[in-house]
């Protein structure tokens, strides 16, 4: 009997099926995972196809309006992810092993964030490790989480409290109540939410919502939600057409807000923002030159 043969790797697949899965899945379709990936769309399509035949199932169902995860698509989809994750780690960690930061960090920010907090970050960051690539974008803070934890992000910026998150404080600024211009509210110092009773509110969907409702839980107060809105801008402008009124953070609040008139909250309410990693032990060393970058820096 002759000695055994071992074969490394998975199987048939190879990572650039698997690059090629994340990027239709991320894309939404062929085309888009072709411009991204520098591959023609037939031979993305092969290689979804060939990936597909090596796991006896079909990762996508396709249709009129697109193209769809299947349920083992799904559960490749996480698997060919945690795959990538690690092989592209390995490089990263040989280099910083010898202290060398090299490769790309993939940040997620919040859009209120990047020009106010991260940019500069980012610009001590770039001078300080010239060769690591990095890839910025933004979301909302339920985007980012999902981000951080699928692995499509090593570092982003969510509103804290974050459990199941490391994080790093980033800033603590107040909330202010946002009025229509001429509203009888706005000739007082200050709002409290039980002023904002019987009147129609303007909720926010993003990270900001529960520090909205918890703080009116605990004053026993009912907000009469009329509308929900994702970002401050569209808040704004609803606030602006008389729609209702919102309480919105001030970080990246416009200068110029014609139509509205902010008022701090009595008493005061404040968020606070943290530059995250899903965990600290297993994090790129890309993501983990940033955070220490972030303790010696001063926004």
């Amino acid at each position: 009997m002759g000695p055994v043969k071992y074969q490394l790797g998975y199987g048939g697949m190879t990572l650039a099926q698997l690059r090629v899965l994340i990027a239709v899945a991320d894309q939404g379709g062929f085309t888009a995972a072709a411009e991204l990936v520098g591959m023609s769309q037939p031979a993305v399509s092969r290689a979804v196809a060939s990936l597909e035949r090596e796991l006896g199932a079909a990762l996508f169902v396709r249709h009129r309006d697109g193209i769809a995860l299947t349920e083992a698509g799904r559960r490749a989809l996480v698997r060919a992810r945690e795959a990538l994750r690690h092989f592209d780690l390995i490089r990263a960690d040989v280099a910083a092993a010898s202290g060398q930061i090299t490769g790309e960090l993939r940040l997620a920010s919040l859009p209120s964030a990047t020009g106010t907090l991260i940019a500069r970050l980012l610009r001590a960051f770039s001078d300080r490790y010239p060769q690591v690539k990095v890839r910025l974008f933004e979301g909302m803070d339920d985007d980012v989480r999902a981000w951080l934890r699928r692995g499509a992000a090593e570092a982003g910026v969510v509103t804290l409290p974050a459990p199941g998150l490391h994080t790093v404080h980033l800033s603590t600024h107040d909330m202010v109540c946002v009025l229509p211009a001429g509203d009888p509210l706005a000739a007082e110092k200050a709002v409290r939410l039980p002023d904002l009773t019987g009147r129609p509110f303007i909720l926010t969907t993003a990270g900001c919502r529960p520090l909205i409702m918890g703080a009116a839980l605990t004053a026993g107060v009912s907000l009469d939600v009329a509308f929900e809105a994702s970002g401050p801008a569209a808040i704004l402008e609803m606030v602006g057409a008389g729609l209702g009124v919102s309480i919105v953070p001030t970080l990246g609040l416009p200068a110029d807000l014609p139509g509205v008139v902010t008022r701090p909250m009595e008493p005061g309410m404040t968020r606070s923002l943290a530059l995250a990693v899903p965990s600290l032990e297993d994090c790129a060393p890309t993501a983990r030159a940033l955070l220490d970058e972030l303790s010696a820096f001063t926004l």
